[in-house]
């Protein structure tokens, strides 16, 4: 028997390789592939990721709530040290393995006929398939060197995807935006990594971070120092691991610097809503279940880390980042936009819920999201195609993404605007939608964690409910503006035909696949106790206390009865057109309508003086040290002249003209050899005059 479990483990590690390595595979056949829209490669792309849906679901069957699995071989050998790399396969990863694959599919999908015309059809197939690796491998990678090396490579090929556009300038400036600001992260996450092999000597993320977690349950602080009696991991002899205590703080910093950058969060939020320049079945995928979900994922990896203080921490940050993005969403115009700040404000429900000891309920609101955010930004995909392409035929002068120039869309897109709206009131989080399970377990569980603390801490859940209602209203505008009413674009170009519709079935079928994701049946058959949730039970670390199970009952009805109300006055508002809620000149909307100036505050206070101490730097290495180094450069070449000349024609003269005297003389000479009488005679006479005329002269 053992030998047979032992069996299916390693068949287990097999499949998860493969559902790893077969978009690399595609990624490197359609570099191979010759052209640059061979539709031939859009196929090849979704069925890699197909097939490794099918290995996932697999694999998340074989070890869901089930034991994990950990394999794992030596990398290298430093002297007596070995490193190991391996695949780690349990709860957390399963799911986020399986979560990846079940976006990606209907996103590849869709992509198939979203990017049909794009020149750069190859490529950008290449570089989806590259970013789905990086983020599988990433995944199950068993060991923080493994784990950071595939972090990076989700930077570097989110860098690629958002730049996809390299030829408009704001897609560039957006994409460097975005790795620069994911450098800091990056940068942080390093440092942290350091200090835990610093402190423990291993990077292996079963043995640190596990069921039997050696960070909990062996390191302890002792008169402000950081110990770890562990032995027999990547220990070096002589080498002491003991660190301040001020060191767990600084890799807390490092990893909160990293989850910042990857899922968005104050203060390197701003980054996001530029990367909407990419195409937006990109966006869908990056802002569903891959890039922005690994700053998740890296908490819920580390969580056991981390102590009261430092989740407070957490908590204070990811509920201002969701409250501040929730506001800015409210006065966007740009359809993307408004669907990346919300994307910000929901991560920052996940970050809060892990600071207040929700796990579970964060891990669930990140695998609901997933759903319902990629079926709006595809919603939003198809809506800007069509937009698109009345622009084009009428030749007008209209951005296709903003939603002042839309309306009345449900009339010639139904399943568009049907799926548009399963989506949103899964994003407002009512009843019967997979977010409201998700968003009730958050706010339930943070008035719970707020009971009996100061009024300081009750801010945090009070506010995670403003973010709700708020959320509530720019959803509501959002389907407003877009789906109901008239089409505004009408009204400044009268005269412009239209031939909007749903698109093909790739089109369609990924809405529905989202769409259902987005309903309740798919994570509980009861549809309102999330606690029931297959998903939530797998990561809970025990029953609700009595006082939980109070706030069961009054956060739920309370906020649902307010959030209709305020769908209600936001629908009156935006389709009635009877009030004016915002005014364009009250400083509130121009908070709101401004981003909070953090764009504004980044670029006065920050970029500007390092752009001018970077040409100062600049001007500094070309007119001083540049003309230091040149002056020595020009002297020593005028040395080097001046020593040439020297010896050309000092000394080298000097040479030759001895050389010369000694062979003048030498030829003089030779003829009074030459056997004749005369030369002998006048030899003689010549002689007997210089004997002569020493004479005289001494």
């Amino acid at each position: 028997m053992d030998n047979f479990l032992q069996a299916i483990d390693t068949l287990t590690i097999k499949f998860t390789l493969a559902a790893v390595l077969l978009p690399l595979l595609a990624f490197i056949i359609n570099l191979a592939i010759p052209g640059k829209n061979n539709k031939i490669t859009g196929w090849i792309s979704t069925g890699a990721i197909l097939a490794s849906t099918v290995l996932s679901v697999f694999v998340f069957s074989r070890v869901w709530n089930s034991h994990q699995v950990h394999q794992l071989v030596t990398w290298f050998t430093i002297g007596d040290t070995k490193v190991y790399a391996g695949v780690l396969l349990n709860n957390l990863s399963v799911l986020m393995l399986l979560l990846v694959n079940l976006i990606a599919l209907p996103v590849h999908i869709y992509s198939t006929a979203y990017m049909n015309n794009d020149k750069g059809y190859n490529r950008y197939f290449a570089f989806l398939s590259l970013f789905c690796f990086s983020m599988l491998a990433l995944a199950v990678a068993d060991n923080l060197v493994l784990f950071y090396i595939f972090w990076e490579l989700v930077g570097f090929s989110s860098y690629l995807l958002i730049g996809f556009w390299f030829t408009r300038d704001k897609a560039v400036q957006a994409n460097k935006k975005a790795f620069i600001m994911n450098r800091i992260g990056d940068i942080g996450l390093l440092t942290a990594i350091l200090i835990i092999y610093a402190t423990f000597h291993t990077f292996d993320i079963n043995i640190l971070f596990g069921p039997n977690s050696i960070i909990k349950s062996i390191s302890f602080f002792n008169k402000g120092e950081w110990f770890t009696p562990l032995t027999g991991y990547f220990t070096i002899p002589g080498v002491s691991y003991h660190l301040d205590a001020i060191w767990q703080y600084v890799a807390f910093g490092g990893i909160f610097l990293a989850v910042a950058a990857k899922s968005a969060q104050f203060p390197l939020h701003t980054w996001l809503p530029d990367a909407m320049e990419g195409p937006t079945s990109v966006s869908a995928l990056i802002h569903a279940a891959t890039m922005v979900a690994a700053g998740v994922f890296l908490l819920g990896r580390v969580y056991p880390m981390f102590n009261n203080t430092e989740l407070t921490i957490l908590a204070i940050i990811g509920c201002f980042t969701a409250f501040m993005a929730a506001t800015i969403a409210l006065t966007q115009n740009d359809l993307k936009r408004i669907l990346a700040y919300s994307t910000i404000s929901q991560l920052g429900y996940m970050i809060m819920a892990m600071g207040i000891g929700a796990y579970s309920s964060s891990l669930f609101h990140l695998v609901t999201h997933a759903f319902f955010k990629c079926l709006l930004f595809l919603v939003a995909g198809i809506v800007i195609h069509q937009m698109a392409h009345v622009r084009d035929d009428n030749k007008l002068n209209i951005d296709p993404q903003s939603i002042l120039n839309m309306g009345g869309l449900r009339k010639k897109m139904p399943l568009t605007f049907i799926t548009a709206l399963i989506g949103g009131l899964a994003l407002i989080g009512l009843p019967f939608t997979s977010g409201y399970l998700s968003k009730d377990g958050i706010l339930i569980q943070a008035f719970q964690w707020s009971e009996g603390k100061s009024f300081v801490y009750m801010l945090i859940p009070v506010f995670a409910l403003l973010t709700t209602w708020l959320t509530a209203f720019y959803v509501t505008r959002l389907i407003v503006k877009v789906f109901f009413g008239d089409l505004r674009l009408l009204k400044t170009y009268p005269s412009a035909k239209l031939h909007i519709t749903d698109g093909g079935w790739q089109y369609s079928v990924p809405l529905v696949i989202l769409a259902a994701g987005s309903l309740f049946p798919f994570f509980a058959l009861n549809p309102v106790a999330y606690e029931h949730s297959w998903l939530f039970k797998a990561f809970s670390t025990g029953s609700s206390p009595a006082t939980e199970r109070v706030f069961h009952i009054v956060v739920p009805v309370g906020v649902n009865i307010l959030s209709v109300l305020v769908i209600y006055g936001a629908y009156v508002i935006y389709a009635g057109k009877k009030l004016n809620p915002f005014s364009p000149a009250g400083a509130l909307w121009r908070l709101s309508f401004n981003e909070w100036y953090f764009d504004r505050f980044y670029n006065k206070y920050i970029i500007k003086p390092l752009m001018a101490l970077c040409r100062g730097v600049f001007r500094f290495d070309r007119r001083v040290i540049d003309t230091f180094i040149h002056s020595i450069a020009y002297a020593g070449m005028a040395l080097a002249k001046l020593a040439a000349w020297t010896d050309q024609y000092i000394i080298d003269g000097f040479l030759y003209l001895v050389t010369d005297i000694v062979k003048a003389i030498g030829n003089f000479a030779r003829r009074f050899q030459g056997g004749k009488v005369q030369y002998y005679l006048y030899s003689m006479l010549v002689v007997i005059l210089v004997i002569f005329l020493l004479k005289t002269l001494i």
